[in-house]
């Protein structure tokens, strides 16, 4: 049995559907793009596959930080809609999981938004930590304009994001959002003016986040991700235990120290 599992696990990455890996050693940034054209559509094996790259990348010291975006200046206009019909009864309940793998991540991740990010597009970016869109991308959750609704947990994660007045008049009218509306709702990180400065907002990020403790990122990103959905004494109580992990790191130890002797701190992630 272990090798059928292991063959299975290796045959859902084998051939990547409308997915491709770009990795920068020197940045230590690695990129995953959506890439279907003409307007980078997930397929169904894809999510899960999104899934299994983001674990492995996870796992990989090589690499500090994720980026998401969508091939030929597009995120992605969403899901397959003409493969759901082929998939078995039950067998897509779970999607969410899948698409929320750039949050269960370690590492920081970045949405790199560009022009539609519709669907399953917007699903995926709202798990990741970071988004930046340029000034001229439309979001949206669209799937009530053919008689469904969002699948991938964009309905709740928009509700918790901008409330519920804000949510059902996006999602109950699939409506779309400009980039500028979606930033002052609070659904983006930030709005900049085009694709070239979308690349330097993106190495800008990734630079500073590289430039921190692997370990104190992790954690504080587990913190905050957990502590949105617990009471606040919970939240508190996380908070703490995660700080008391971090005292006797060495991580806390070099930072402190580089402060207090002016330096630059060399992070090892311990």
């Amino acid at each position: 049995m272990t090798d059928k599992y292991a063959k299975q696990r290796a045959g859902l990455l084998n051939e990547l559907d409308g997915l491709r890996i770009e990795v920068d050693a020197e940045r230590r940034i690695a990129t995953l793009f959506l890439d279907r054209p003409p307007l980078n559509i997930v397929s169904y094996k894809a999510r899960s596959q999104i899934a299994a790259l983001f674990d492995e990348m996870g796992c990989d010291s090589e690499v500090g930080v994720i980026v998401v975006r969508g091939a030929n200046g597009v995120f992605t206009s969403g899901g397959d809609v003409r493969g759901f019909f082929k998939v078995r009864r039950d067998g897509m309940s779970h999607l969410a999981w899948n698409i929320a793998a750039p949050e269960r991540c370690p590492k920081p991740v970045i949405a790199a938004m560009e022009r539609y990010a519709f669907g399953v597009g917007l699903e995926l970016a709202l798990a990741c930590d970071f988004r930046i869109a340029t000034k001229d991308t439309q979001i949206a959750l669209p799937e009530v304009s053919i008689g469904q609704m969002p699948g991938s947990g964009g309905s709740q994660r928009v509700l918790r994001m901008v409330g519920m007045t804000r949510a059902k008049d996006m999602v109950m009218q699939g409506r779309r959002l400009s980039a500028q509306e979606a930033f002052e709702w609070g659904l983006l990180t930030e709005v900049v003016a085009d694709s070239a400065a979308l690349d330097e907002a993106v190495l800008a990020y990734a630079a500073r986040l590289n430039a921190l403790s692997p370990l104190a990122l992790s954690t504080v990103k587990r913190v905050l991700n957990l502590g949105d959905d617990a009471s606040l004494e919970a939240s508190f109580d996380l908070e703490g235990h995660a700080y008391e992990k971090l005292r006797d790191s060495h991580d806390y130890a070099e930072g402190a120290n580089a402060f207090f002797e002016k330096r630059k701190a060399k992070y090892d992630g311990t």
